[in-house]
């Protein structure tokens, strides 16, 4: 049985995600600032390091996060402009905050990281509460894909190898009956010190998540492979996908 816990991530993560994740694509930031509204507000469901909140914040966007990893708010604030970004701890489903906004958004599977249909359909839901009429709440998954595993349903797979001495490798155990993978990134880093960089996720097919927004009152407005807009096809595997709030 696993013992991973929604707030695993972030507790082991911390250390190492500015390492493995530097920079936010300049497209990312664009798409967000340009549904931001006038003036610039967006709520940011797990904040995290503020990989996406610095850059945005930038741009003159007044970015809140939400997060509830205290380790990865502490990298936060370490950065230029970090503690001037207003953070609410707690769970990012639950949108706890006492304001809407033109514009939420969740990047980078974190949807998948609430682990039961449930969670998910509460993230929506809350979500629509704090949108502002004619708002958007902006996600982007990947497209699952079950040829990534063996007939066992299990992964093992090499995912970098960075120099000489730097390598890593992905053992993952796939769950079909309850669309969940659990995995273990392992790194080996450039001192010969290993570490392991749990992962567990939920996925769900678009036409899921469609159907989770329907439920919570949202309306599927656009869906592209990636933020330059790139069309989204039959071999995306990746989408970022728009759901407005009716006015």
């Amino acid at each position: 049985m696993s013992v991973y816990e929604e707030r695993t991530y972030g507790e082991r993560w911390a250390g190492h995600y500015d390492g493995i994740f530097a920079t936010a694509d300049d497209d990312q930031i664009d798409f967000y600032e340009s549904l931001a509204g006038d003036p610039p507000r967006a709520l940011e469901l797990a904040i995290g390091t503020g990989r996406l909140a610095l850059p945005l914040v930038g741009r003159g966007v007044d970015v809140t996060g939400i997060d509830i990893s205290e380790e990865m708010v502490a990298r936060l604030r370490e950065k230029p402009g970090g503690g001037g970004i207003e953070v609410v701890m707690g769970d990012f489903a639950d949108v706890g905050v006492d304001a809407s906004f033109p514009l939420i958004y969740l990047a980078f599977n974190t949807l998948f990281g609430l682990l039961s249909q449930e969670r998910q359909v509460t993230c929506f839901r809350n979500v629509s509460e704090h949108l502002d009429p004619e708002g958007v709440f902006v996600i982007d998954c990947f497209v699952p894909d079950m040829t990534r595993f063996d007939e066992q349903n299990k992964r093992i797979g090499a995912t970098t190898l960075d120099s000489n001495e730097e390598h890593g490798y992905e053992i993952s155990v796939h769950r079909p009956a309850e669309q969940r993978v659990d995995s273990h990134h392992v790194r080996r880093l450039a001192g010969g010190e290993t570490v392991v960089l749990p992962v567990s996720v939920r996925y769900a097919w678009p036409a899921e998540l469609d159907l989770m927004a329907r439920l919570a009152g949202l309306e599927l407005e656009n869906r592209w492979e990636w933020y330059d807009k790139k069309p989204f096809s039959d071999s995306s595997s990746w989408h970022v996908s728009v759901y407005r709030k009716p006015g």
